[in-house]
């Protein structure tokens, strides 16, 4: 067998994008970064870059992720809102033609995190945005207001796509809708949540009952808040579980 020869195999490089969703205004939203260079300048994309040749796949993750939100990514041995944003791997994307500079993978992360503060990049909030995941997944494409609407750069639409459809089926069976609200939460805060993942209405009543009776899923904090206006209504944390049986099955729209 003749020896490995680096030369004869074609360099590429590596990359990670971040799909980070939260929930604003009711809605989920995606941190979107308009290019400021090419390929695709001045289009709408995932907030992402090269991997440094010393770093992790993980470690490049998190860095670009406290780059792009000031967010560092949770210690999973601990609950997630003290640490900060749920990080996890998504998929591995390699269609050679994805980036016309050269061959590029990227490994995609999604990140998820309580309503965030407006975005900064490069210290020019411009180029950086919460956007409904809805109008970043239009037909027409997505662009601000006056802008020539076009689909997001590279194969990010299908990454936001994945991201999202990860997210919508993973509250369905663990506690990760609870990395979208703040360390002490209303059920109805909770139920906001899944209302702007899933995109449907949840009864009230019903929704209460199912995850104040899934074993480990919430914890009382003893206290209450007016902050939704009425009544005081009861705060919870997140439990232990990480399985939710019975699963939050996902209503048929």
């Amino acid at each position: 067998m003749p020896p490995y020869d680096p030369s004869a195999f074609p360099p590429f490089a590596v990359t990670v994008d971040l799909v980070v969703l939260t929930v604003r205004r009711d809605a989920l939203c995606a941190l979107a970064v308009r290019r400021g260079e090419a390929p695709f300048q001045g289009r709408w994309a995932l907030p992402g870059g090269f991997v440094r040749a010393d770093e992790d796949l993980s470690l490049a993750a998190a860095r670009e992720l406290v780059e792009e939100t000031g967010l560092s990514a949770h210690d999973p041995s601990t609950p997630t809102q003290a640490q900060g944003a749920h990080l996890e791997q998504l998929a591995t994307y390699g269609d050679p033609q994805r980036d016309p500079r050269m061959r590029v993978v990227s490994v995609a992360h999604l990140a998820l995190a309580p309503d965030l503060p407006a975005p900064r990049a490069g210290g020019d909030a411009s180029n950086a945005r919460w956007a409904p995941v809805e109008e970043l997944l239009a037909s027409g494409g997505y662009g601000r207001e006056g802008e020539q609407a076009a689909p997001l750069a590279f194969d990010h639409a299908k990454i936001l796509t994945d991201g999202v459809e990860r997210a919508k089926s993973k509250i369905e069976y663990s506690s990760l809708a609870t990395a979208f609200c703040t360390p002490e939460f209303t059920v109805g805060e909770l139920r906001r949540v899944y209302e702007a993942v899933w995109g449907v209405a949840l009864d009230p009543r019903n929704f209460h009952r199912k995850v104040t009776g899934t074993p480990g899923f919430l914890v009382p904090t003893g206290g209450t808040t007016t902050r939704q206006g009425g009544r005081p209504a009861q705060l919870f944390r997140a439990g232990g579980a990480t399985l939710l049986n019975p699963p939050m099955l996902r209503p048929e729209v």
